[in-house]
């Protein structure tokens, strides 16, 4: 007999119900037919996948803060570009 496949939502689902509900991992594993090794695993799994997007989500914050600090430069350069070629004329 091989190995069950269970889908990627079957086991957030079942992540879910033990660090968002509260409910024992023992408890889990029996009710679903899973064992409590394959929970566990899945849980560090699923901690990995959120650790990289929040990471994500910093750069991202990051590069945002970065763009705006260069969009004003950029306006404050073209003010200043401005202001000298109406003094040349």
């Amino acid at each position: 007999m091989g190995k069950p496949n269970f889908s990627d939502e079957f086991k957030r689902d079942a992540v879910a119900q033990i660090t968002e509900r509260g409910y024992p991992v023992a408890e889990v594993s029996q009710r679903l037919g899973v064992s409590q090794h394959s929970l566990y695993a899945w849980k560090r799994q699923l901690a990995k996948v959120v650790s990289g997007e929040a990471s994500k989500d910093a750069e991202i914050r990051q590069l945002k803060r970065e763009l705006a600090r260069v969009t004003e430069e950029r306006d404050i350069l073209k003010k200043a570009t401005a202001y000298f070629a109406r003094d040349a004329k």
